[in-house]
């Protein structure tokens, strides 16, 4: 037990320098010399866990997917849960680095390295999912798809944080989340409907571990 533990905590230590070297220097600005300095590990303990900086980054962008649906609400997925998630991944965007690093490896390895559209057809499907429940509930339009609804869901709020991050460091991005959901709820919800939801996100909504 003991040693499994003492591997535990050195998986989490190399995750966590990595993060903060991908977070900083994206991931074609990293190299494995660079995590390991960065982590304050051994080469060998690096390649015990993990075989190669790709399979580090994947871990990265899998633990963002995961805290993704540990906020979804498997009793009653909707209209608020998508709006509650977001809300969700803004506010762990400025405190959690390891979800920063899955963040910017999405945007990074798509960029330079041919198409990576996982992280996204995987947000768009936990949306679509939600939405088709609401649909089915009257929360939205008759005429609107579920699908392509998501989709836009995802790209307008990738766009928002890079220009949050860009513009303020992220110290807006909950604020402009907020107004996000603010011009898109009544393009997609029927108007006898509105009042049910918050775009600001629910104040008790489960944070994501």
């Amino acid at each position: 037990m003991v040693r499994q533990e003492r591997a535990e905590v050195t998986r989490s230590a190399i995750l966590d320098g990595a993060a903060r070297v991908f977070d900083a220097e994206g991931y074609h600005g990293t190299s494995l010399g660079d995590i390991l300095k960065e982590a304050g590990v051994t080469k060998g303990a690096l390649y015990f866990h993990f075989g190669s900086k790709e399979e580090l980054a994947q871990a990265l962008v899998d633990e963002q997917l995961a805290a993704l649906e540990s906020v979804t609400d498997p009793e009653r997925p909707g209209m608020q849960t998508v709006i509650d998630i977001v809300h969700a991944m803004a506010r762990r965007l400025v405190t959690d680095v390891r979800v920063r690093a899955g963040i910017r490896l999405a945007v990074d390895r798509s960029s330079k390295a041919g198409l990576v559209s996982e992280p996204y057809t995987r947000w768009i499907e936990l949306f679509r999912e939600c939405l088709v429940r609401a649909q089915q509930r009257g929360d939205v339009k008759a005429d609107l798809d579920p699908g392509r609804v998501a989709r836009l869901i995802v790209g307008s709020w990738t766009g928002l944080q890079l220009s949050s991050q860009v513009l303020s460091g992220r110290a807006d991005l909950t604020e402009e989340t907020t107004l996000m959901w603010e011009m898109l709820l009544p393009s997609i919800v029927p108007p006898r409907r509105l009042e049910r939801f918050h775009p600001e996100g629910r104040a008790r909504v489960p944070e994501m571990v």
